[in-house]
């Protein structure tokens, strides 16, 4: 490993930050790993600082670029309406059972670019059907669970496509790195004082109880209505299971659940959006009743349309994030290619299921109660990016007043 472009200490702390920060583990809790098998070493040093902090069971299931591009090459045409629902089934049986989540990400975003989009679009929805018991549980926020990044070759190739290999992986573990905070002395205390500034802000938004967020800019006039008794959240949060952590290393964004049926204007996405080996750019979108009724691009616009055909609720938001233009990733003016990492360096929406948790009471609502709320529901969960800093946005008042949220791209209070 001396050879490695990634530092090693670095990547250790990345672990203990995982454990610590991003789940903090219970002590004889399970914890089940999902990872491309090129993010092997990262997984070795989340495994050793999740036995050291009292872990039951650590579990890694792998995923690998080579297997699953054989799939779309050679399988029978049937498969593609298929997947492994007893493996999903289990996940949800585990997470029945308190164990935590945790998600590598670090996929080539490119996969799958050249494969047939009929058999991606099924694929993934055969998926994301049989995942939907195990999703519930992680999107009903009851149980503790994580996702940090890890820079594979392949991955690393297309965001610094003009460097060679090693360069381009430690450039983006660089990144990684800054981002995920792990770059500084004390990572720990580093995420406590970020997550209070969080919170800072989600206790503002909380407070003014806005009914909408009105957005103004190059080819923005949205109004988008937020759920009845909808609540701010970001940075740290307690699921249902007890345990407080770190859904997203990195974070930059608060969020909350807008109304399903409360959207209306026109949005500009300010980044292209990287969806399963396709770069959809310059999105322009309309919004009626909040339904999206029309999409354009300038590249990608069947793959994203094919997407929201999804089901009924694909058309409808199911988040509103806001994200400071000056926040660290926004200002590497790296495209990661990773949403995880690019809905981090701007403002932005995302199609499809809402977070149950994002209520008043959350906890105790049933998805019937939710729905009824203004809650979105879907198969999809999309983030697309429509900040910047020429983008303007003022809370409005059940009775009408507004009142500034961000100016230029930057918090105006």
């Amino acid at each position: 490993m001396s050879n490695s472009p990634i530092d090693p200490v670095k990547l250790d702390k990345l672990g203990e930050v995982a454990i610590k920060v991003g789940l903090q583990l219970a002590e004889g809790q399970d914890l089940i790993i999902t990872a491309p098998m090129t993010a092997a070493p990262l997984v070795r040093r989340i495994t050793e600082h999740a036995y050291k902090a009292g872990a039951g069971l650590v579990s890694t299931i792998y995923s690998d670029e080579e297997a699953t591009l054989a799939r779309f090459r050679y399988a029978k045409d049937a498969s593609f309406d298929r997947a492994a629902g007893w493996l999903h089934a289990g996940m949800a049986e585990a997470f029945k059972n308190n164990a935590a989540r945790l998600a590598i990400s670090g996929d080539n975003p490119m996969m799958l670019a050249n494969e047939d989009p009929d058999k991606v679009s099924r694929a993934n929805r055969a998926n994301s059907a049989a995942y939907r018991p195990a999703l519930e549980l992680i999107t009903g926020f009851d149980i503790n669970w994580n996702i940090v990044s890890y820079p594979t070759p392949n991955w690393a190739k297309l965001v610094f496509p003009n460097d060679p290999e090693d360069v381009a992986i430690a450039k983006l573990a660089d990144a990684i790195f800054k981002a995920s905070r792990v770059d500084q002395d004390d990572p720990i205390a580093a995420w406590k004082a970020h997550n209070a500034n969080l919170k800072a802000r989600w206790t503002w938004l909380n407070g003014k109880k806005f009914a909408a967020l009105k957005y103004k800019g190059p080819g923005t006039d949205l109004t988008i209505g937020l759920a009845d008794g909808h609540r701010w959240k970001g940075g740290a949060s307690e699921a249902k299971n007890g345990i407080t952590c770190n859904p997203n290393i990195p974070t930059e964004e608060v969020f909350t659940t807008p109304h399903r049926l409360r959207v209306e204007g026109t949005v500009a996405a300010t980044k292209p959006l990287s969806h399963n080996g396709t770069l959809i750019e310059n999105i322009q979108a309309r919004f009626e009743e909040g339904r999206l009724v029309e999409l354009k691009a300038t590249k990608g616009e069947n793959v994203f349309n094919k997407v929201l055909d999804t089901d009924e609720g694909a058309r409808r938001l199911g988040e509103v994030a806001l994200v400071p233009h000056s926040s660290p990733i926004s200002a590497s003016g790296i495209l990661f290619y990773n949403t995880l990492y690019d809905e981090n360096a701007s403002c932005h929406i995302a199609m499809g299921q809402c977070y149950a948790d994002c209520f008043e009471n959350g906890k105790t609502l049933t998805p019937d109660q939710i729905f009824a709320q203004g809650g979105n529901k879907s198969l999809i969960h999309i983030d697309w990016m429509i900040g910047s800093d020429q983008v303007d946005i003022d809370g409005i008042h059940a009775d009408g007043t507004t009142e500034p949220v961000m100016r230029r791209g930057e918090w105006a209070f």
